[in-house]
């Protein structure tokens, strides 16, 4: 087995450069790859494509690359939580495309499938149309969209082995397992490593081929987008 455990966030990006395209796993700040994220502040690359369900908040996840300018494009679902992207999209400084999020996550499942293209329903009729291939089937209008094209997908998993094995805990298992299965080269990050065989087959989520790089991640701060709480009644 050709070994893929790297000793941290710094060596698992370390051939990142300008101009990538790259997946992020989460939605919203759960189950985003913090020390991945962290590790491309650092290096401040530039002109990147991101491809994630959100563009996190100002001081946190993707909004730090923000921030720092690095992002020339994000494919997104939902961007209402971050002004610092605001303010770039109106002033023109970062290109946007919004999309569905079905549609988003169904073109990244593509991409793992090797699926070229899917035809949908939603968009159909509206500016998302604007430009593409509108085909009808039984009567009904779907709109076709490419697979992504993505030189990385960066994951974040609650448990992974040493053969690139992974776990996702609770809603974490989201926009990750079909990322990671979607980039040329798979990074991720575990809250917990274990060697390979540790892991009950029936649990995993993300098979070790799709995998290249995994290493131990530390300091999670697992924040809370919009905290909501019980008002006391007393």
């Amino acid at each position: 087995m050709i070994n893929k455990v790297v000793s941290g966030a710094e060596e698992a990006i370390k051939d990142i450069s300008d101009g990538a395209t790259i997946m992020l796993g989460g939605f919203g700040l759960c189950g985003i790859p913090e020390n991945c994220i962290n590790a491309l502040v650092n290096k401040q690359v530039k002109n990147l494509t991101c491809i994630s369900n959100n563009a996190g908040v100002d001081d946190f996840g993707i909004g730090l690359m923000l921030k720092q300018r690095q992002v020339k494009k994000m494919i997104s679902s939902y961007v209402g939580e971050n002004a610092e992207f605001e303010r770039q999209l109106l002033s023109g400084e970062l290109e946007v495309d919004l999309i569905p999020q079905g549609t988003l996550a169904t073109r990244c499942l593509a991409a793992g499938y090797g699926m070229p293209a899917i035809f949908t329903p939603a968009g159909v009729g509206t500016e998302v149309a604007e430009g593409k291939e509108v085909r009808n089937f039984d009567g009904k209008d779907y709109l076709m969209e490419y697979a992504f094209d993505a030189d990385f997908a960066i994951v974040k998993a609650w448990k992974g082995d040493t053969a690139g094995n992974l776990i996702f805990r609770s809603t974490s298992r989201n926009f990750n397992p079909v990322m990671a299965m979607a980039g040329k080269i798979t990074i991720a990050e575990v809250e917990e490593l274990v060697e390979a065989g540790e892991l009950d087959p029936d649990y995993i989520h993300t098979p070790g081929i799709y995998v290249h790089r995994i290493f131990q991640g530390k300091d999670y701060e697992k924040r809370i987008e919009q905290r909501t709480v019980r008002k006391s009644e007393v």
